[in-house]
């Protein structure tokens, strides 16, 4: 019966693609004011059509994710799931002519990003080389004007900051992305959630490109998830390290094209909240394993490979990754609610909130260390 629906409907979809790419489709979005909706429709069914013969040339050339002591599924699985993702990315902007410089840049980017992590797919790669890469893809966003602004721009050591602290937020939340591609939907369905709420704030703060640019990753990420997160049923296809790598790379640098600190200083709470679970899984695991003596160097932190990190530990307390990935993707969803609260609240409800957010991730703190003796 899900064989047959899924049939059904990727019939349905080429013909609804091939009439959106009509122009007058195209037109009448964009006269309608709903362009964001016509690069959420074609972004979505472009990923969705283009997730089976990408999968099935994966098993052609035996690109599959093979089980092991550490990972959670139960057979070979096809990778390259992530092209599926980059391509319905990509198409739906240039069929939409956004190319601003700073666009350009992030495309550029992540390409390079995908490209490094396909290689890594397919034959792994060091751990210093990757992260070599994607401090190289970082400085192409920078370069097309994508960095942060917290810092005074007018003098060397505020732009120096500012570029410092752009390369920690890209590449730290490139990696934690990549953390959390460990069970069925999870990486994909936080990147959609995170999608979901760029495309709220950019709406609610009028930020055009924002909001086009964050509906192309939700689209994207929606088309691959009915192949990526089957209820009771294995996932057909995983993101790969080519997709959770272009997925966090394009967030984080999306997040940053944003404009957070304009009005108040606060407002940066908002994509540190949308991006929450992100950052304290990456914050609690380094501390743990500083404090564990399981790490005494970057270069062991970035070489580690276990089974610690929030879905692990969830999936032991819990005895479900279906449950894992239901409480996590909750959990983004409560912190993300508040960022859109935070930006319409006075400063004195905006400090509540956030005392409210750092409590919640504190109760999940004391539920993860229920699930710390068998990581």
């Amino acid at each position: 019966m899900r064989a047959s629906l899924g049939r059904l409907l990727y019939l349905l979809g080429l013909p609804a693609l091939l009439l959106l790419l009509l122009f007058p489709a195209r037109v009448w979005f964009a006269r309608e004011g709903l362009r964001w909706l016509y690069i959420l429709l074609f972004s979505s069914l472009l990923s969705f059509l283009l997730v089976r013969p990408i999968r099935a040339f994966a098993q052609r050339r035996g690109i599959v994710d093979r089980p092991d002591e550490r990972k959670l599924h139960g057979g070979p699985t096809p990778l390259l799931g992530g092209l599926a993702v980059y391509l319905a990315f990509v198409v739906s902007l240039l069929a939409n002519s956004i190319l601003t410089p700073a666009v350009v840049g992030l495309l550029v980017a992540g390409t390079g990003v995908l490209v490094i992590s396909l290689i890594d797919d397919i034959r792994p790669l060091t751990a210093s080389v990757k992260l070599g890469a994607m401090i190289l893809a970082t400085g192409v966003v920078i370069a097309s004007g994508i960095s942060l602004r917290l810092f005074p721009i007018q003098t060397l050591w505020g732009q120096g900051l500012n570029v410092l602290l752009t390369v920690l937020w890209i590449v730290g939340l490139t990696n934690a992305m990549n953390f959390f591609d460990g069970m069925d939907g999870l990486a994909a369905g936080l990147a959609a959630i995170a999608a979901v709420f760029l495309c709220a704030i950019a709406y609610q703060s009028q930020q055009v490109f924002l909001g086009w640019v964050a509906a192309a990753v939700l689209g994207s990420t929606l088309g691959f998830l009915p192949h990526n997160l089957r209820p009771g049923k294995q996932a057909t296809i995983f993101l790969g390290d080519a997709g959770s790598n272009f997925l966090g790379f394009t967030l984080a640098a999306v997040a940053v094209l944003g404009e957070w600190a304009e009005n108040r200083l606060v407002n940066v709470a908002a994509p540190l909240l949308i991006f929450g679970v992100f950052i304290y899984d990456m914050v609690y695991i380094t501390v743990d394993r500083v404090l564990a003596g399981r790490v005494s160097s970057v270069k062991e932190w970035v070489e580690y490979v276990g089974r610690d990190h929030l879905h692990h530990r969830l999936e032991i307390l819990l005895g479900s990754q279906e449950h894992a990935v239901l409480l996590i993707c909750s959990l983004s969803s409560a912190l993300s609610a508040g960022a859109l609260v935070i930006l319409m609240a006075s400063p004195a409800s905006a400090f509540l909130l956030i005392v409210q957010a750092v409590a919640i991730l504190l109760m999940v703190s004391v539920l993860e260390r229920s699930g710390r003796g068998s990581a």
